[in-house]
């Protein structure tokens, strides 16, 4: 049975992520720990401005929601520029930070700063890990969000005291429910049109979707007065 920080390492693998771009920090090292001890490759990179670019690029290139991490503070914020072009080149990328733990909030505490708050306006999701036992649902959650409909980042801190518990959690990741377009039937389609399944809009070998018996009617705005009528279109494309 996993511990907290090797179930999120779990959840990486279970989604796919095969590299992850970062700095690593006291306070997310088991983390870091479980990364190598797993498949995922840790690139280690001198800033983590640049380990957001680089995650960004390798989201954009791949279709995929990359993976960067960093630690709390200063290291957090260095990440925004990264993920602010992510979300408005509509890239998907999953940004974790490390975080103080709960015992240190509110405090005039070392390098404590309201990360969530702060990445709420560039990501489309914002939120920070509140129990080791939210880990799988959250995860699942961020990969979906950053990669269904129009692609962006998310961002999830994960405070101190989550990644030091070292608690057997009888939990696992939750599986993938990604939704894929059906072919379309030889029925549906004849040799002429784009396929109406294909999200590429290739030409498809088979085409039309049929012709209806009684082509629909459109409003149209006379040229002469301004008041509307029916038109029944002679041919109606599908």
């Amino acid at each position: 049975m996993p511990t907290a920080a090797q179930l999120m390492v779990k959840c990486l693998e279970n989604e796919g992520v095969s590299v992850v771009f970062g700095l690593p920090g006291e306070e997310n090292i088991r983390f870091i720990q479980a990364l190598a001890a797993s498949s995922i490759r840790y690139i280690l990179t001198r800033h983590e401005q640049g380990a957001a670019f680089m995650a960004e690029m390798y989201g954009r290139v791949t279709g995929r929601a990359a993976v960067v991490s960093a630690t709390l503070g200063p290291g957090a914020i260095n990440m925004q520029l990264g993920v602010a072009d992510a979300t408005t080149n509509s890239t998907p990328l999953v940004a974790i930070s490390a975080q103080v733990g709960q015992d240190r909030e509110y405090k005039e505490s070392h390098q404590y700063v309201d990360l969530v708050s702060m990445f709420a306006p560039i990501t489309r999701w914002s939120d920070g890990v509140p129990t080791s036992r939210a880990i799988p649902e959250m995860f699942r959650k961020a990969f979906k969000v950053a990669e269904t409909e129009r692609p962006a980042a998310v961002y999830l801190a994960v405070p101190e005291h989550i990644d030091a518990d070292e608690t057997d959690y009888d939990l696992a990741p939750l599986p993938r429910n990604v939704v894929r377009a059906e072919a379309p039937s030889a029925a549906q389609c004849t040799a002429r049109s784009r396929c109406c399944a294909t999200p590429s809009g290739r030409w498809c070998s088979r085409a039309t979707v049929p012709r209806a018996a009684t082509p629909p009617r459109h409003w149209f705005a006379s040229p002469t007065t301004s008041a509307f009528r029916w038109r029944t279109p002679s041919t109606v494309r599908a």
